[in-house]
């Protein structure tokens, strides 16, 4: 299972990805609260909030184990 690099949960990747309904636009979309996840440096990272992923994206290196 991945773990979110913020709080060190781990996600179950299944929920993270499931969709959950279209936006009117077509693209897919997936229950935040169920995990969402973020592709960056040509990894996907998952994380257990909107809030985790957001403090991420703000200093992924804080985050990235070298």
């Amino acid at each position: 299972m991945p773990v979110d690099p913020v709080c060190k949960t781990e996600i179950n990747e299944d929920s993270a990805r499931t969709t959950t309904g279209q936006t009117m636009h077509g693209a897919n979309e997936v229950d935040p609260t169920a995990g969402t996840r973020s592709f960056y440096n040509g990894e996907w990272y998952y994380f257990c909030s909107l809030g985790c992923r957001t403090k991420f994206l703000a200093a992924p290196n804080t985050y990235i184990e070298s």
